[in-house]
């Protein structure tokens, strides 16, 4: 790989700038050294703005080996024993490795690793969030002599499990330790926590700097530690020693293109111990310094560049050095630093130039602090900030302090909205403020030793941080609280009123914050996601019949779970578990004979196809016995409005002999076990012959359904009372017959019969066990036959009758009766004919009148026999008289106006000749009965011609 170095020269000096980034989680890869046999001293140091003290957790290979509390004002540090971060052993270089270290606690805090010994010294800053990502490109202090006991190592660590990562871009000529022939292409895999650390030793010439922007591209986050153990990279002057020189790097999205770095505390000149390293992320990056308008160098995607310290600028006759560093694409830049000499080198990755620095820095802590070092330690603060801000600082949280105009601002010559302070010596816990964007850092050392850092500022744009919490419920999400205004977005919708630095996100999702701050543009932060947490949930139900299926469901989440998912944590100690690999569904069989409590812990997750939520359940079990229940039957009388439905009181079924059980009312089995359509008044229940149901349960909620078979009673009537017929004035008896319990009338009479009943309704109530029917009964008046009409002809009658019972009895005089309907030889006038049926009451009669017959006349004016006259008639009613030809034909009709007589004439008074004449008369007779009378025969009428 082509690399650009405007001098080539290395001086030796052990101190390294450091950065660290406030954040709840942080993470530190391992790395190899190549000169030390005895490991240096580890410790991991803490510090944190929050007043409220909270608990930081410290793991390896994702086992807990410590932790320590910390709030403002009380930084803790953490002695890390060696075997987690050093290796000098070429076995664990190029191979997965269980070591690492990932640090998390509720709050967000600054984190970052001390390495020291009585020579060499380092502080590895991790960078939080802000330092994991998914591409990086490598870098390290170029190698400036041929010993093997100098190298480059890079410590690549896991934050996800299955993770693959792909190294590409090194020289051909690279050998690694552990693996001298490797590929031009690298690929691994590692799970969360596992770590791999590719090193080479400078006695190959391609390792002293081949391996600078090598391109690391990981599936999932990782982090990355780059530099060297040991290095010299100074320029002319290389016999002195060599120092510790590593940082956390950061990936491709956190870069910038816009620099200031301060010059350190190394004499003048430091044979280039002093300037800084930059490595390019794209083809056709332009580097310029200082403001000039001619680019330094022009790098490809993969070159690196390093900047020498005459292209510090010294800010009037202040002391103070500074330089501006601007690219026309993002790239790294790490500061070469020193101390007092060549072997105090060091470097760290110094973060980008943007508005969207914090307001403040709180706190860094301990400074002073080296374990493992020997000598007095000298340290400087370094503050960068905008032009024009207020900038103070205070130590152990006492009053906050101005610099000095000798402290600063600065000017920082090619860009007038940024200057520099410089504040020697400081100690303790520092806090820094600014009215503006601000970052800062401390260097120095001691012995031969030096090391300082900046704080903040490892991403061009704001980042989310976990305030408090890990997931939902609990999780408070922020920001830096240094911007003007805030917006928060859940999946890409704003949230309204969520406009503070922080927000408590109630359901998961991919949250963002948009901010603004002084005349910067609006800038969105990276995607947060957020996750409920493990819902954990303490349930109770009753086993009742020897088996329970145990269905997974969420409390609240509305997710479905997924069979592959659910998983028996603790599994009953009093029966058996068994979990369908198909459905999921978890069978539970208490131990033969058991009856009492078990517990069974399960745990399910849903199918989101990313916010997945899980749940575990404690689930207690009372295995217990079901009631013991009967089938029975109830019986009740009929309804007499509905004779096929009967009252039944179902509180009475005896179903059950056990005390302290609730019974429920059922229409039918399926109600009973569903508990639907329950009969909510059963002591009131009208139904016909058929089926209800009881549930009976226990004081365990165990349950059987009993069934109650319904009996309607029918009606039992007497089969011999029946209605009768009698003469309207005759009396009877009404016998309702043996073998009821108990009778009783209408009339209140109490036997079975009663007697002198005359024509009317009568009822009599019938008991028959504990059913009484109430039968009616009916004497009916005898319907009197009717005379319909009496056939006169010459002596004789015919009697007709309709109505009543035949056969009918005819009689006269009332006294003699006859069975023919025909009386003959009657004399002329009226008669009286009386009639009865089979009943014999008093019979009805009808008074007729017989007529005068006359057979011929003689129409002659003789005074004899001259008419035919029926005038003695005229009083019946509707009297009708008519005379007919042989033929049928009318010739004459008797009425008022010819006073019903006929003189051998038609209607119109012409003479009829000789001959026989037929006639008919019909009338009612005066009555009430009004009965018709006909009377026909026929005529000679002689006319004289």
């Amino acid at each position: 790989m082509r690399k650009l170095l405007l001098t080539f020269l290395l001086m030796l000096f052990s101190s390294n700038l450091l950065f660290a980034q406030r954040d709840t989680d942080h993470w530190f890869a391992p790395y190899f050294d190549s000169q030390n046999s005895t490991p240096y001293t580890h410790t991991l140091y803490f510090s944190t703005d929050s007043v409220a003290p909270f608990e930081v957790k410290i793991f390896n290979n994702n086992i807990q080996i410590g932790a320590v509390t910390i709030s403002k004002n009380n930084p803790q540090s953490f002695p890390l024993p060696a075997q987690f971060i050093w290796t000098d052993n070429d076995n664990m270089a190029s191979t997965a490795i269980n070591m690492g270290v990932y640090t998390k606690g509720t709050k967000p805090y600054f984190a970052s690793l001390r390495a020291a010994m009585s020579a060499h010294g380092e502080i590895i800053t991790s960078k939080g969030k802000a330092g994991i990502g998914t591409k990086f490109y490598a870098a390290a202090a170029p190698i400036t002599t041929t010993s093997s006991t100098h190298n480059f190592t890079t410590g690549i660590m896991a934050t996800e499990d299955a993770t693959t990562v792909t190294v590409s871009g090194y020289d051909a000529n690279v050998q690694f330790v552990n693996n001298t022939t490797p590929p031009l292409t690298l690929t691994f895999n590692l799970n969360k926590g596992q770590s791999y650390i590719l090193a080479g030793q400078a006695n190959v010439v391609a390792n002293r700097d081949g391996f600078i922007g090598s391109k690391i591209v990981a599936n999932k986050p990782i982090s990355v530690t780059n530099g060297n153990a040991n290095a010299m990279y100074a320029t002319g002057q290389t016999s002195n020693g060599s120092d510790l020189i590593m940082d956390q790097s950061v990936p491709v999205d956190r870069l910038g293109d816009e620099f200031a770095m301060v010059r350190s505390l190394s004499p003048i000149p430091s044979f280039n111990t002093e300037g800084g390293i930059i490595v390019a992320t794209e083809n056709n990056t332009e580097i310029y310094l200082n403001g000039n308008a001619t680019p330094v160098a022009t790098l490809a995607e993969g070159d690196y560049y390093r900047i020498l310290e005459n292209n510090y600028v010294q800010q009037g006759t202040s002391g103070h050095y500074n330089m501006y560093i601007k690219a026309t694409k993002n790239i790294y830049l790490y500061q070469l630093v020193g101390r007092t000499g060549t072997e105090t080198g060091g470097y760290n990755y110094i973060p980008p130039l943007n508005c969207f620095l914090p307001r403040k820095i709180d706190e860094i802590g301990k400074v002073q602090e080296m374990p493992g070092s020997s000598g007095a330690i000298v340290l400087k603060l370094n503050i960068l900030t905008e032009a024009g801000a207020v900038v103070t600082y205070s130590i152990n949280g006492g009053p906050a302090i101005t610099p000095t105009p000798a402290q600063g601002p600065f000017p920082l010559t090619g860009n007038t909205n940024w200057v520099t302070y410089a504040i020697q010596p400081v100690t303790g816990n520092l806090a820094i403020t600014s009215t503006k964007a601000v970052t800062a850092g401390i260097n120095g050392g001691y012995s031969s030793a030096g090391y300082g850092g900046y704080f903040a500022g490892f991403s061009s744009i704001p980042l989310i941080a976990r305030q408090t919490g890990e997931c939902i419920p609990g999780l408070i999400l922020e920001v830096d609280d240094s911007y003007d205004t805030y917006q928060w977005y859940r999946n890409n919708v704003a949230i309204p009123g969520a406009n503070a630095n922080t927000y408590n996100p109630p359901t998961a999702g991919n949250y963002t914050v948009r901010i603004t701050v002084g005349t910067c543009l609006p800038a969105t932060t990276p995607v947060f996601k957020v996750f409920t947490c493990l819902q954990k949930t303490a349930k109770t139900k009753t086993v009742c019949e020897g088996y329970l299926n145990i269905i997974p469901q969420f409390t609240t989440s509305p997710q479905l779970f997924t069979a592959s998912s659910v998983q028996i944590i603790t599994p009953p100690a009093n029966g058996t578990a068994i979990i369908n690999p198909t459905t999921g569904v978890i069978g539970y069989t208490p131990n033969n004979g058991f009856v009492g409590t078990d517990t069974i812990v399960y745990k399910f997750c849903g199918n989101d196809p990313e916010f997945v939520d899980c749940e575990e359940i404690t689930l207690t079990l009372t295995v217990t016995e079901s009631p013991v229940v009967n089938d029975t039957t109830l019986r009740t009388c009929f309804l007499e409005e509905n004779i096929a439905t009967g009252l039944f009181n179902l509180i009475n079924a005896n179903v059950t002999g056990q005390p302290g059980v609730t019974k429920t009312y059922y229409p039918s089995l399926t109600d009973a076990n569903n508990q639907t359509n329950e009969i909510l008044v059963p002591d009131h229940y009208i139904a016909p012959n058929g089926v209800v149901y009881i549930r009976v349960t226990n004081a365990n909620g165990c349950y059987r359904v009993a069934k109650v078979t319904l009996i309607v009673l029918a009606p039992v009537e007497s089969a011999v009372l029946v209605d009768k017929i009698i003469c309207i004035e005759d009396k009877t008896v009404l016998d309702a017959g043996p073998g009821f319990a108990s009778y009783l009338w209408s009339t209140g009479a109490t036997t079975q019969t009663i007697s002198n009943v005359e024509v009317g309704t009568y009822w009599v109530k019938l008991k028959t066990g504990d059913c009484t029917v109430k039968q009616a009964v009916k004497v009916y008046a005898s319907e009197q036959p009717v005379i319909t009409n009496i056939e006169v002809s010459n002596t004789s009658i015919t009697v007709y009758v309709t109505g009543g019972v035949g056969p009918y009895e005819y009689s006269i005089n009332n006294n003699n009766f006859q069975s023919s309907n025909v009386f003959t030889d009657l004399p002329r006038g009226d008669v009286k004919v009386y009639v009865r049926d089979t009943f014999t009451c008093v019979p009805i009669e009808v008074s007729i009148t017989i007529p005068n017959i006359v057979n011929v006349i003689t129409p002659n004016s003789d005074g004899v026999n001259d008419i035919l006259d029926y005038s003695a008639l005229a009083n019946k009613p509707n009297l009708v008289f008519n005379i007919f030809d042989r033929y049928g034909n009318r010739i004459h009709q008797g009425n008022k106006e010819n006073n019903y007589t006929w003189d051998g004439t038609t209607n119109d008074k012409k003479k009829v000749s000789t001959g026989n004449y037929w006639y008919n008369i019909s009338w009612n007779e005066n009555g009430k009965a009004k009965t018709p009378i006909k009377f026909s025969g026929w005529i000679l009428l002689k006319n004289r011609e």
